[in-house]
């Protein structure tokens, strides 16, 4: 079964063929960083125009490097949501019409099922069941994962995710786009210990996070009078620890509180060496796993998408075939239903 993974949910450009006997076969990826740059952040109108210009050009480039013609495919999955609209709506039309053209299904993907999936290619891949910490620059939950599709959700940030407030701190601090990377390595020549930040919801009793309160703490650090710039990577790296505190302490507690022995970290702050290393060790101590994606699949990629579309139908799931183009920007992934082999079934509305 061969798969075309399309990812166009915000600033990256994705493309990827999986195939379920032989694994990967081919992938390719276009960051947008230089484009929005020079803007301080995403501009969803660019973002969309650039993925519209890119997508035919890598979906070739996969599959001469697969060596396979359009009709060898199986299916072709997209990212549907959550996501800019615009962006999603140029890969749902360019998958959605790839897929009417072969002959082949269709099949609409949630863009955190295929973070949360991603482990799941590495050489040690995690078994079901597991609770996944989900960390991005939009998203911070804890799941609870039975299987592809059974989703139980445990926690979630209150407002700024941990990647948003990593992005909104570093331009606090004066740094470029994309803002997360740069405040890590700023917190690497740092040492934390120097200010006395809070570490919201640490101690709620739910596994619920906030991270905007924490990011108005280093607002007020750097509005003070006697704030120094050549202090800034101590702050960096204080604001660091105090993040991995908290994705700790409540991954832990979510551990606990469903007695599994496995996590599952994924999205792109699960890039975050200071992180890994802290929920390894904090797991080593409970005698838990941890699992996190390659390094090159933290971020947003078509892999993913390519992979959890297979997974998906492997497992019964039958979309209907290829031509209505529907997309869903807000869509919690505790409503994903589990696969169902339905041959009228719909993308999502």
């Amino acid at each position: 079964m061969k798969v075309l993974g399309i990812e166009s949910s915000c600033d990256e450009t994705g493309v990827a063929i999986f195939d379920a006997e032989a694994g990967l076969l081919a992938q390719a990826l276009h960051t947008q960083v230089d484009l929005h740059a020079i803007y301080g952040g995403v501009v969803p109108e660019l973002a969309s125009r650039d993925h519209i210009r890119l997508l035919p050009a890598l979906i070739r480039q996969c599959l001469r490097q697969a060596g396979l013609a359009v009709a060898a495919l199986d299916a072709v999955a997209y990212t549907a949501g959550p996501g800019l609209a615009g962006a999603l709506l140029v890969g749902a039309s360019v998958a959605e019409s790839l897929a009417l053209a072969a002959g082949i299904p269709a099949l609409p993907v949630h863009h955190l099922e295929g973070h949360m999936l991603s482990p799941l290619l590495s050489d040690d891949p995690p078994a079901f069941p597991f609770v996944a910490l989900l960390v991005s620059g939009g998203h911070t939950q804890l799941m609870r994962v039975a299987d592809v599709g059974d989703y139980q959700l445990l926690g979630e940030t209150l407002d700024d995710a941990a990647g948003e407030a990593f992005d909104k701190t570093a331009k606090i601090l004066g740094l470029g786009y994309p803002g997360g990377p740069q405040l890590a390595a700023l917190a690497a020549r740092g040492r934390a210990g120097s200010f006395k930040l809070p570490r919201p919801l640490l101690h709620s009793g739910d596994l619920d996070f906030s991270f905007s309160g924490l990011k108005t703490a280093v607002l007020n650090v750097v509005s003070s009078p006697r704030w120094r710039m050549e202090r800034a990577a101590d702050l960096a790296a204080d604001f660091q620890q105090a993040v991995v505190d908290v994705l700790v302490a409540k991954s832990m507690a979510a551990l606990d509180a469903t007695a599994m022995s496995a996590l599952v970290v994924a999205g792109g702050v699960s890039a975050n060496l200071v992180l890994r290393a802290a929920l390894d060790a904090a797991g080593a101590g409970r005698g838990a796993r941890v699992h996190y994606p390659a390094q090159d699949l933290c971020a947003d990629n078509g892999v993913m998408i390519a992979f959890a579309g297979a997974q998906r139908l492997l497992r019964g799931e039958r979309p209907a075939a290829g031509g209505v183009i529907r997309v869903r920007p807000r869509w919690p992934l505790n409503e994903l239903a589990r696969p169902r082999a339905n041959p009228h079934e719909t993308p999502p509305s």
